[in-house]
């Protein structure tokens, strides 16, 4: 082959490699170019379009953020100079699984099922998630459970401790106390004092937050933001441990002594508005809430239970009729028996006439026409005035939840005569055990309405101190007009019905009143159910105690002088004797 051919050869190949050299640069060249554009716009999709979603999934990719718990407050009673542990803070032991390491699944299932007692089909229901970490199988687990589990050894079961609510009275103070449980989304304080006072008792929890690598592990050079927990505070009721604990006996007692439905006492110092104790029964076990068939237990009657208070109201009225200076104990009327009005006829509950009768008469024999004789002399929208002075149709302000407020629509109207007719001897109106006691201890201290009081100390979790003061809502009669009253009552007590709530050596007055209840659907009332009520003061001279004992619906006796009356009779003996105040010389 000569040179010139060789030359073409070398020429022809260089040629077409410059072409298909040049060819690829230019693909090349748009490959990356097209690239560029998608990544551009994925990018803008990304951060822009997208940002708030993927930012918060960036978030929990690479932070991690756990709350570190407060501790819930604890409540306690009074107890002398010591204090009583109503609800408290306690560990328990619980057990759980990790379904996603667990292999012999049906083995598990079966040993466990042995050891506490639960059935098969509901622990292999904790499996419904075989990618799931952490699945409860049972709470509060006894020692013994403990130990058999531990010694099964088994991967992916689990034993921990877990910080629950635990009342060591069980069944004291039920009502007041309320408990700790979940409506489903979260545990929180439910009924009573755990409710009420809920956002400070549980306090507020605080927080870890650090940067983690992509393999979940802290991040040791980026800053770790420490938010520490804030406890709850910690409780002292003003409800003594032992007078509370003497007071549900007794009140049991009465209760199943009448076969009557249930009951509830109340004591207060009349002087401070001091809830002592506040008794409902039945009651029940706080730690086995989760076993009541009936949550009507749960509720407290004494704050939350309005109903026609009967006889034990005219002793407001009586009081309104001396304060607005219109009778005096010994101003007169002759009572014949009954009285007509917008076609209703009102009689005595003994439906007897008894003919001059003085107003001290009245309330000893519990007068329907005297109580109506003297709100006449007041006048309806007078009378209506001081009804709502002495607390009633309006809440109390006490610290507890569900409270309700009675019912005195009936006196909006002061045209309607015969409601306020009704209203003077405790009937068509409603009201509650903690307003009726609150308004007698207006008496019973000189005439000043006080809050009610069931909280005595706040205590803060760096130890400091908040004694809750006393708190005085208004005056409602005068000095002049209480002392007046409660001599009265004190005459129910010694003449009247009332003789049965007599304690030997003391000077007790106080009211009975036995009130019929509403027909549900009519605007009669239910044949043979009555609510039989007392409220009295004691002693006399310088009353320190005032009590409420309500039973509802007993079987075996109609009026309240044969259930309440004893009762508190008892309940004050008690109370007298505890609290040691001297017996009065001219006690009767």
């Amino acid at each position: 082959m000569n040179c010139s051919m060789i030359r073409k050869k070398i020429s022809s190949k260089k040629n077409k490699s410059g072409i298909v050299g040049g060819q690829r640069i230019y693909v090349l060249t748009a490959t990356v170019i097209i690239l560029g554009i998608i990544i551009l716009i994925r990018l803008y999709v990304l951060q822009v379009l997208a940002f708030s979603k993927y930012r918060a999934l960036a978030d929990g990719q690479h932070k991690v953020f756990s709350e570190l718990t407060a501790k819930r407050g604890e409540i306690y009673l009074k107890d002398g100079e010591d204090k009583y542990p109503l609800a408290v803070n306690k560990d328990y032991s619980m057990v759980y699984i990790e379904p996603k390491i667990i292999n012999n699944r049906d083995e598990v299932v079966d040993r466990l099922s042995q050891i506490l007692g639960m059935s098969k089909e509901d622990l292999k229901a904790k499996f419904s998630n075989p990618k799931s970490m952490f699945k409860i199988v049972k709470h509060k687990i006894s020692s013994d459970e403990v130990e058999k589990i531990k010694s099964l050894k088994f991967d992916g079961v689990k034993i921990t401790t877990e910080t629950l609510r635990y009342y060591p009275g069980s069944e004291l103070a039920s009502q007041i106390i309320g408990f700790v449980g979940s409506d489903g989304k979260k545990t929180m304080g439910r009924y009573g004092i755990e409710s009420f006072w809920e956002k400070e008792l549980r306090g507020k929890n605080g927080s870890l937050s650090q940067e983690r690598d992509s393999m979940g592990r802290w991040m040791s050079i980026t800053d770790r933001n420490i938010v520490p927990a804030e406890d709850g505070v910690d409780l002292i009721l003003t409800i003594d441990v032992t007078v509370q604990y003497e007071i549900e006996k007794m009140l049991k007692k009465t209760v199943e002594k009448h076969s009557a439905d249930e009951g509830t006492v109340i004591v207060q110092d009349p002087e401070t508005g001091k809830i002592l104790a506040m008794a409902n029964y039945p009651n029940f076990n706080v730690n086995e809430f989760n076993k009541v068939e009936d949550m009507k237990v749960f509720s407290n009657s004494a704050v939350s239970s309005a109903y026609e208070p009967g006889s034990v109201f005219k002793a407001f009225t009586l009081a309104t009729g001396i304060d607005t200076g219109v009778i005096s104990p010994s101003t007169t009327y002759v009572d014949n028996g009954f009285v007509k009005k917008s076609g209703y006829t009102i009689k005595n509950s003994d439906e007897k006439a008894h003919g001059v009768q003085t107003m001290t008469e009245v309330l000893e024999k519990s007068l329907n026409t005297g109580v109506i004789f003297v709100e006449k002399l007041i006048g309806n929208k007078r009378f209506g005035d001081y009804v709502k002075k002495f607390g009633f149709g309006k809440d109390s302000r006490i610290e507890l939840p569900n409270e309700a407020r009675g019912d005195i629509r009936n006196l909006k109207n002061p045209r309607r005569d015969i409601e306020f007719y009704t209203t003077a001897y405790g009937q068509g109106i409603t009201t509650t055990p903690l307003q009726l006691v609150d308004a007698y201890s207006a008496i019973a201290n000189g005439g000043t309405l006080m809050k009610p009081q069931i909280v005595e100390k706040i205590i803060y979790p760096d130890g400091k101190e908040k004694n809750i003061e006393p708190e005085k809502e208004r005056r409602v009669i005068k000095e002049s007009t209480a002392e007046q009253m409660q001599k009265m009552l004190q005459s129910v007590v010694t003449n009247g019905h009332g003789k049965r709530a007599a304690v030997p050596g003391y000077n007790v007055g106080g009211k009975t009143g036995t009130a019929q209840v509403v027909k549900p659907g009519t605007k009669g009332y239910e044949e043979g159910f009555t609510i039989g009520s007392f409220i009295g003061i004691a002693p006399i001279e310088k009353p320190r105690f005032t009590v409420l004992v309500k039973i509802v619906n007993p079987k075996d006796v109609q009026w309240a002088e044969s259930s309440a009356a004893p009762a508190f009779g008892e309940i004050m003996k008690f109370l007298l004797n505890y609290y040691n105040v001297e017996p009065m010389r001219n006690s009767r």
